[in-house]
């Protein structure tokens, strides 16, 4: 959940580097954040709760051609400034920051703390730094000291450390590390993202599982098995990924451009060949079983692809959420296929259910919004979502992408590739009519203001629309701070109904004729009972207290139902004066279980 960046170079400015580079990264934690330069044979360490800036600590920085950085999300100790990364050495010649937890931390804590060991924070991290301080008593070097400390971590970590003498050690056991190189002047980066260097170099490489690296005095990159302490062979190639220009675009908060960019990114997608998709398509029908995984938002896009492949596909599709996903350990056979959405591709529950797959030989396909992610490099059929750059922590334009190509791949599997297609054609050219009309914005934004005031919102959904309320209740959660409950209209009457009163408001969407009489059914049970309902459809009823009006585009309608969904979210975190952009206590990326 956090992020590590890292510089050496020749450029002296290292420290307002690194801290730039933080700024691409903070979409994986912002509860603080710190800096260490290496400059006269000494580390200076500044560190800060909250939005990372640069000016203050840039003033107390000396230049140097060396540094690293590090953006916390936090896991272990409250958030403040002696538990934000780098952590020192007891002695100040090197610093350490981490990514991940150390599971098995307060074990080895207790035994350091009997060999009198002392700790100034509540972090993990600095169990590892003590850890080395104490493998240096028996190994011949600090790279075999991290090395035999690593060792002894249980859990997903990448941990990043510099030392007075201007080196840089880093290793990685399931967390993303990527490394980074300009071959005109031979600047090497280290970071937890390629999208976070992309603009300054040309080459790049990827850290895998149990590796790690020295970037020694003179910025000589060696690779080595963490596990046997061999050395390997580190290969840079050609940095094909191009970095966006990122900007609001006139926008005052990237959720709202993002929302926007929904046509966009649904129209880039289509755009990929068609024999992608049957390739997937036959490994889909040739599986013995099909499972979808995600979590938070990935999650209900995995529920809504494995709709869409037992509706439109045929096929046995069986939804499952990352973090408990051990049930069906013992029902994995060999050639299944597991399809994981994802934002970041590092999603850490879901990393470890796929690793577990791939050693039972199942077939993994993954769509995935970040270039060069582990899940990506792991699948066996990798799809892109074309979303483009996603800044807003809150998942928006990606969730849409992701249920269009699960959607596409189901038609795909019934030999109607191009009658989906146009399907999405129609649904991206509908969605940017819709968006382009102020008084659909208009309509929304009125509506939040009102529900900005509720406590607790209800919502209703049936079929193809239940995935997509799920996630309008998790926008709404995200962005507004308040309690929302999705309810399959179905089970209102089982449970829910006992929370129906006068004024609760209640989202119904009821664009699918499939389930329209049960639809309005539900809606009846939760009026009588004083409820206020708010209705997401085509056509007005008197029974609906407000309603907002969608494009009607048939099979696709709960992809652009979500759109709605998404703006209310967004006007009522604006209208309660919450940080859009990012929201308090979550990260995109989340890299620990």
């Amino acid at each position: 959940m956090c992020g590590i960046y890292g510089y050496k170079g020749v450029k002296t400015n290292a420290g307002s580097i690194v801290i730039n580079g933080l700024k691409r990264l903070d979409y994986r934690g912002y509860d603080s954040w710190g800096v260490a330069v290496c400059a006269d044979n000494a580390l200076f360490v500044e560190k800060e709760v909250g939005k990372i800036s640069d000016i203050r600590s840039l003033e107390k920085l000396p230049n140097g051609n060396c540094a690293i950085a590090h953006t916390r999300w936090a896991t272990t100790g409250a958030v403040n400034t002696t538990n934000a990364h780098p952590h020192y050495s007891t002695d100040k010649s090197f610093v350490l920051a981490q990514n991940g937890i150390v599971e098995n931390f307060d074990e080895l804590k207790k035994m350091l703390v009997e060999k009198n060991y002392r700790f100034a924070s509540e972090t993990d991290t600095e169990v590892i730094v003590r850890l080395i301080e104490e493998k240096q008593k028996t190994q011949k070097s600090l790279l075999e000291a991290i090395r035999a400390a690593f060792l002894q971590l249980d859990g997903r970590n990448t941990i990043i450390a510099l030392t007075k003498e201007g080196e840089i050690y880093a290793a990685r056991n399931g967390s993303p590390l990527v490394v980074g190189k300009d071959t005109k002047t031979n600047d090497i980066f280290v970071s937890s993202d390629v999208l976070s260097f992309a603009p300054y170099v040309d080459t790049m490489a990827v850290v895998e599982n149990n590796q790690m690296i020295q970037i020694g005095k003179g910025g000589d990159v060696s690779l080595f098995d963490v596990k046997d302490g061999t050395k390997k062979t580190f290969v840079f190639e050609p940095m094909t990924i191009k970095a966006d220009t990122i900007q609001k675009e006139g926008h005052d908060h990237f959720m709202v451009k993002e929302i926007f960019e929904t046509p966009q990114a649904i129209r880039k997608l289509l755009s990929q060949p068609k024999g992608t998709y049957e390739e997937l398509a036959n490994a889909t029908k040739r599986a013995p079983h099909v499972y979808t995984i995600g979590s938070g938002t990935a999650g209900f896009a995995a529920s809504q692809i494995a709709f869409y492949l037992r509706v439109f596909g045929g096929i046995r599709a069986t939804n499952l959420v990352g973090a408990d996903a051990r049930s069906y350990y013992g029902l994995f056979q060999k050639d299944d296929l597991i399809i994981a959405p994802s934002q970041s591709g590092e999603t850490a529950d879901v990393m470890e259910v796929l690793e577990y797959a791939k050693n039972k030989k199942m077939k993994i396909a993954s769509v995935v919004n970040m270039p060069g992610s582990m899940m990506t490099r792991m699948s066996d059929y990798p799809f892109m979502s074309e979303a483009g750059p996603e800044i807003c922590v809150m998942s928006t334009k990606v969730f849409s992408s992701q249920i269009a190509w699960g959607y596409l791949v189901a038609k795909t599997l019934q030999e109607q590739y191009e009658n989906g297609h146009k399907h999405l054609e129609f649904l991206a050219y509908a969605l940017h009519t819709y968006l382009e009309q102020n008084q659909n914005i208009a309509r929304v934004k009125m509506l939040a203001k009102h529900l900005a005031r509720k406590q607790h919102i209800f919502l209703l959904g049936k079929y193809q629309n239940l995935a997509v309320v799920n996630e309008g209740m998790v926008k709404i959660v995200e962005g507004a701070y308040h309690h929302a409950h999705a309810i399959p209209a179905g089970d209102l009457k089982h449970y829910a109904i006992t929370l129906m009163e006068e004024g609760v408001p209640v989202i119904a969407v009821v664009s699918d004729d499939v389930v329209k009489n049960d639809m309005n059914t539900a809606i009846n049970e939760v009026r009588l009972r004083g409820a206020e309902v708010i209705a997401i459809g085509h056509k007005k009823q008197e029974n609906y207290d407000y309603f907002l009006p969608v494009p009607d585009t048939g099979e696709t309608d709960a992809i652009g139902n979500v759109v709605p969904l998404q703006l209310l979210a967004y006007f009522m975190a604006v209208e309660l004066g919450n940080n859009v952009d990012k929201p308090r206590n979550i990260a995109k990326s989340v890299t620990v279980k």
